[in-house]
């Protein structure tokens, strides 16, 4: 008897465990996924100094197991800094963006991997000042309309927790108008990036609830 109530006990905590780690989306599932980056340089020779901050939270929801739509954000500021004169003079910037995207998950490599295309479209808006030493004067504010096709991969380390792998983006548009200038438009088709996915990867966690 007590060897009949081990072997179901056993039998049961497996079938617990393998039903816990069940990988991949379902149906009304919600997402949080966030990249972060910070840099900082200091080039004693020239004596300039580079600070670089940008975080990319985003929110998803799937309306199907392998569709899913979202909001990303933006947040960002870029300054550089001389102090190689009597006066330290610097150039910052300040970047917001929000956009949209959906999402589909189309193949699987093992249990944990799952990939996906994405289509996604937003706009942004930059400001900014420069400093002389003595005087500040605001840089015209910029307004921006971008999108763009990608792939990516989670690889999920527990059920619920993933790490995103934003590959590559195989097509780009992006348009830039500052105020009171012209436009620039600029368009990337990056298909050879099945070679080098690696290069231009962006990493950040998926919280699946």
């Amino acid at each position: 008897m007590k060897k009949l109530l081990l072997t179901l006990t056993a039998v049961a905590g497996l079938t617990f465990a393998s039903n816990a780690q069940e990988f991949g989306f379902k149906k009304t599932d919600f997402i949080i996924e966030g990249n972060l980056s910070a840099n900082t340089s200091d080039d004693k020779g020239d004596k300039e100094k580079t600070s670089t901050f940008n975080f990319n939270p985003s929110v998803g929801y799937f309306v199907s197991d392998k569709f899913a739509v979202g909001l990303d954000f933006n947040f960002g500021n870029h300054k550089e800094t001389d102090y190689s004169g009597s006066e330290d003079t610097y150039a910052k910037s300040n970047k917001f963006g929000v956009g949209a995207y959906g999402r589909y998950y189309f193949l699987e490599l093992g249990s944990r991997f799952k990939t996906y295309a994405q289509l996604a479209a937003g706009y942004n808006q930059t400001t900014g000042e420069i400093n002389n030493g003595t005087t500040t004067v605001d840089i015209p504010k910029s307004k921006g309309f971008g999108a763009g096709a990608g792939l990516g991969v989670n690889y999920f380390v527990t059920s619920n927790i993933a790490i995103n792998f934003g590959l590559t983006d195989l097509l780009s548009y992006h348009s830039e108008k500052p105020e009171g200038g012209k436009s620039q438009n600029t368009f990337n088709a990056n298909i050879n990036s099945f070679n080098n996915f690696f290069d231009t990867a962006k990493f950040g966690l998926t919280f699946k609830f």
